[in-house]
């Protein structure tokens, strides 16, 4: 995604903004300089986004395997190397020819060597490995995807989880305030004999319960910022109104499909099984000769008798293992069991995706069944506690069945609430389970992490000294995590 088209609607200290996350709608954004930090969902992700420390190293785990493809590679390389020794020689050399002398030996030389190797041929082996390394990195590409979507996922919870419990605060301040009137207006009842004590007690009992009952509001609300801090990075500000839902599928079939070809556990299965398939393939030629091309350049100069020698050798090398004590053997039984593994995986994996689609739909269907459920059941409630009060007021009800109709109200606009936090929490899920729940398909204004820039610099093993070396010390100083 371009960056530059979204920077406009970066988050902007002072301004309060509405703009619903439906698939890459379009955004509004109200500027007021005296309205306080406002949060959208939209908001919260971007957070999650960028401020995770999970996808941080995930992210780092995804350029040590990019790293993988290029040591694969090396070994397709010619392997240059120098060493240098300095050495000095003492002791007698004698002969066992009659009359011959004993010779001192005390002599000091110094050799300076260069070797190179290259392996020309070996029946594919290595470049067996490289592949696999490479399929290797595209299954680490769909696991970061999936971190990705469980660190969204966990970001809308966060919010929703804020939502609902500010929600329920005001609820509960809301209901002792009234509760409050109804204590006064007993009050007043029982100075002029129209209830008794009773009722009074009643009244003060339901008070004091919705005292305690807000102050574990509060404490909920708390503890579910706090999971917003962690996530998001930051504490929440006032919550914008709840944004438009998401369009999702609900067909459990198309889902399914959609999910199996998409989903990242999916993808990273099926890359496994395929490096796995490689390295089976390569330990079987292992087994096999391999031809290699050697040279070297030898010098020596010994110090005492002014003598020096260089020497120039080139050679080409065929060879093979005959007996190794049965480790080639085992390393290839080795290799086919961890591929049939690796299928079991892809076919554990296939059904959980299924699954899971199938537990994702049952939630969106059944949130959006208890939501209407659950205004119904407030209207009703609402008409029957103005109906109880308006009753009480004429003699007709006690104080009881006003608190009784009152605590049928609350109860009702609290489902109504965990109902409308639920539909999106499910409809998310549904999301997820096809994997559909990335920075790049919510269109989320951020930065999109981009995984083929870091392995492009490493895939041909580049050196350190080399220009592209150097780029990529600056690349990963860039990149490096701080404390």
């Amino acid at each position: 995604m371009n960056n530059t088209k979204h920077k406009n609607i970066l988050p902007i200290l002072e301004q309060k903004r509405f703009w619903h996350l439906v698939f890459f709608l379009p955004c509004l954004i109200i500027a007021s300089t005296s309205l306080p930090k406002a949060d959208n969902l939209a908001d919260t992700l971007v957070g999650a986004y960028t401020q995770s420390g999970l996808l941080d190293q995930n992210r780092a785990l995804l350029r040590a395997a990019d790293e993988d493809v290029a040591i694969a590679g090396a070994l397709l390389k010619p392997i240059v190397s120098w060493s240098t020794e300095l050495s000095h020689d003492y002791g007698e050399s004698r002969s066992s020819f009659a009359g011959a002398n004993t010779q001192n030996i005390n002599t000091s030389s110094f050799t300076a060597a260069l070797t190179a190797s290259w392996q020309l041929y070996d029946f594919g082996a290595d470049r067996l490995r490289v592949d696999s390394s490479k399929e290797l990195v595209l299954a680490t590409r769909a696991s970061l995807l999936q971190v990705e979507q469980s660190v969204f996922l966990r970001g809308v919870n966060a919010y929703f989880e804020v939502y609902r419990q500010q929600e329920f605060v005001d609820l509960r301040r809301n209901n002792l305030r009234l509760l409050k009137e109804e204590l006064a207006a007993a009050n007043d009842r029982f100075e002029v004999g129209e209830v008794t004590r009773t009722d009074v007690a009643q009244a003060e009992a339901a008070v004091e319960a919705a005292r305690s009952n807000l102050a574990i509001a509060q404490r909920d609300l708390t503890r579910a910022q706090a999971e917003y801090t962690n996530v998001a990075g930051r504490s929440p500000g006032v919550l914008t109104a709840v944004p438009a839902l998401p369009n999702v599928v609900t067909n459990v079939a198309q889902a399914q499909a959609i999910a199996v070809r998409n989903h990242p556990q999916m993808v990273e299965a099926k890359h496994n099984v395929a490096a796995a398939d490689l390295i089976a393939l390569a330990a079987g030629r292992d087994l096999k000769p391999t031809i290699s091309l050697g040279g070297s350049l030898r010098t020596t100069d010994k110090f005492d008798n002014d003598e020096k020698s260089d020497l120039g050798t080139v050679s080409i090398q065929i060879g093979g293992p005959i007996y190794k004590g049965g480790e080639l053997s085992a390393r290839q039984r080795q290799a086919y069991a961890r591929r049939d593994a690796a299928r079991g995986n892809q076919h554990y994996v296939r059904h959980n995706v299924q699954q899971n689609v199938v537990n994702a739909i049952a939630g969106v269907v059944a949130a959006r069944a208890v939501l209407v459920s659950s205004r119904e059941q407030v209207r009703a409630a609402r008409v029957a506690f103005r109906g109880v009060r308006e009753e009480a007021n004429l003699g007709a009800r006690t104080t009881l069945d006003v608190l009784d109709a009152e605590q049928d109200l609350l109860d009702a606009q609290t489902t109504l609430i965990s109902a409308q936090a639920g539909q999106f929490t499910a409809t998310y899920a549904v999301l997820e389970s096809i994997g559909y729940l990335t920075a790049q398909r919510l269109g989320l204004p951020v930065q999109i992490y981009d995984p083929v820039a870091y392995y492009n610099l490493v895939k041909n093993s580049p050196a350190k000294l080399s220009k592209q070396g150097r780029q990529l010390d600056r690349v990963i100083e860039a990149l490096a995590v701080e404390d």
